[in-house]
Order: C-alpha cells, then sequence, then structure tokens
C-alpha cells in the first residue's frame, strides 16, 4: 500500500459507510490469514519500582509514580502464577519489567520460569534495551522472542534515545529471536502522518505478531488531561496498520477492546502484576484481563484455540 492510499485511509470519517468497508477488508485479510484460529499472549510485570526514563504515560515514571505499593516478584511469586496462566490456556509468555531492573536477575529467573513452560509456549522479554550478547543469552536459555519498539515521541515524552530502541531491536533480530511490534502509545495528540512513521518503520521488519495499542489515561501521570482515543478511532488504526504491515500469525488490540475485533484482530494479551497503564499493584484486580475473559472476547468474535 502506498502511503498516500494509507493516509486517506486512516482519515476515514469514523461514521461513514468508508470506515466499515475499511474495517471489513482488513478482517478479510486476518480471516484468510489465520482463518478462525485465536491467540491469548500472557504477560506478568515483575516489578512495580520507579523508573528513571520517566515516560510521561506510565505509572512507573519516578517523577510521578502513581502505582500504590512498590514490589519485586521472586520465582517463588511468579511459577504459581504461570501454572495459573497455563491452567487457562495461553499461547506465548511475556516477563515483563521496568528499564532499570537488572538483567543478569532477569535471566537468573526466566532461567528458572523456563523450566515451567511446555515446548510450544513462547517465551518473549519485554524488558529495557540490551546488547547483542544479551539478546544471545535469552535465546541460549530458552526466550524465543522479545518484545521492543520505537514508540511515539521517543526522546520526548520519554527520556530513551530513538537510536537506543533502533539498536535494540537490531539485536533482537541478528540474535534469531522473534520481534513482537505495536503501535503504541496513540493518543489524540498524534497526527496520522506521525502513526504512518511508526507504521512504515514497522514494515522494515519480520513481524509475526502486530498490535495497535491506545495510551490509556492514567490518573497522576503528566500525560493524564489529554485523555485517549475512542474505541472506533482505534479500530479504524488497527484496520490499516493490519492492511499494511500483514503479519503472519497474529494482530492484536490492546488493551482488549471488543469492537477492534471487528478489524480482524485474532489475539489478545492477559495480564498479571505491574502494569504501566494501571495504579492498582496488581492489574488482574484492575485494568488487566484474565486468559479465560480474553478468550470469551474473542470467541464472541469466531477466534477460538488451535484444537490438536
Amino acid at each position: 500500500m502506498e502511503r498516500d492510499e494509507a493516509l486517506s485511509l486512516l482519515k476515514t470519517d469514523n461514521q461513514s459507510n468508508e470506515f466499515y468497508k475499511l474495517i471489513s477488508l482488513s478482517n478479510q485479510q486476518s480471516r484468510k490469514q489465520f482463518g478462525d484460529k485465536g491467540l491469548v499472549f500472557a504477560q506478568i510485570g515483575m516489578n512495580a519500582e520507579p523508573c528513571s526514563k520517566n515516560c510521561r504515560f506510565c505509572s512507573m515514571g519516578s517523577s510521578h509514580y502513581s502505582v500504590e505499593e512498590r514490589w519485586q516478584k521472586g520465582t517463588d511469586e511468579i511459577i504459581p502464577e504461570v501454572q495459573q496462566l497455563l491452567s487457562e490456556g495461553m499461547n506465548d509468555f511475556f516477563l515483563m519489567t521496568t528499564a532499570d531492573y537488572p538483567i543478569k536477575k532477569f535471566i537468573e529467573i526466566s532461567t528458572e520460569v523456563r523450566k515451567h513452560l511446555p515446548g510450544q509456549v513462547r517465551f518473549v522479554a519485554n524488558i529495557g534495551d540490551f546488547d547483542l550478547e544479551t539478546a544471545k543469552e535469552f535465546k541460549a536459555i530458552g526466550i524465543t522472542g522479545a518484545y521492543h519498539i520505537k514508540r511515539f515521541r521517543e526522546g520526548i515524552d520519554t527520556l530513551i534515545n530513538p537510536e537506543i530502541r533502533e539498536k535494540t531491536i537490531e539485536n533482537i533480530i541478528n540474535a534469531g529471536l522473534e520481534l513482537y511490534y505495536c503501535i503504541e502509545p496513540v493518543g489524540p495528540e498524534h497526527s496520522y502522518d506521525e502513526i504512518l512513521d511508526l507504521i512504515y518503520f514497522a514494515k522494515q521488519f519480520p513481524i509475526d505478531a502486530m498490535a495497535v495499542m491506545r495510551r490509556i489515561a492514567v490518573p497522576g501521570t503528566p500525560m493524564f488531561s489529554r485523555g485517549q482515543i475512542n474505541a472506533m478511532e482505534l479500530t479504524k488504526i488497527v484496520a490499516v496498520t493490519n492492511l499494511i504491515i500483514k503479519p503472519t500469525r497474529s494482530m492484536n488490540v490492546h488493551e482488549p477492546t471488543q469492537m477492534s475485533l471487528l478489524a480482524g484482530v485474532n489475539q489478545l494479551y492477559a495480564e498479571v502484576g505491574a502494569n504501566p497503564r494501571d495504579t492498582s499493584s496488581d492489574t488482574k484486580d484492575g485494568r488487566g484481563f484474565t486468559p479465560t475473559m480474553a478468550w470469551q472476547m474473542l470467541a464472541e468474535a469466531g477466534y477460538f484455540p488451535e484444537t490438536n
């Protein structure tokens, strides 16, 4: 798709017939690619602590820490949560930390966690930036992929150099890890040209699992007053992203929004522990979905677990 055409699609009136044609086209692409196969990815946030990267949309930024408690999880807490997530059904498992979390400790805990994951469950790191040697070490201990992106206004709304983010993405790919990608966090202030810049940046990479996430207006964060886009706008951005990227395994919307499944979303996230979009100490008691809730939403759209 040419950029001019993509820009025209993003400018579609959300109350027009063309809007429904757009999401129908994206849905047709997904149904052809994914059939009725649904996927649930599950994530555990390993620590709730102030983060020096100070992202202005995150509840754990050091200057505006808004989470009700501070803690780190050890393997004795993580393993039972992994087992619960497995009992409800998950395809891929993510461990998430703040950017300051010690890499050595992450590797030690991940090594133990891998022993409790069935071989068919992908294991994904969602952490701060890291070098090529670390990426290779992740692969050696059984981590299969990493979630890493260049976000909107990186270096402006965050204290992270966007070139460092790009280098980490390069390290992930060069180490043979699967790259999980997302257009995020989309807010009302982001222009369609900005959105397309990130979509076409992502298009250069091999992406099997793609996503779009809207920024949540988290109380206590500097960007709370900017609000958030509505579900119709999110659904339109999902559709255009899906049509451009053409992910081979899954298309996700985050946080789970049932309307967006009409645009071809076949994958949702369940979350436990710390969450940068939540002020609850454990997001399963706040904004987070359980795997059961995610499977139920997918089923409403006609997506189901793969049966053996």
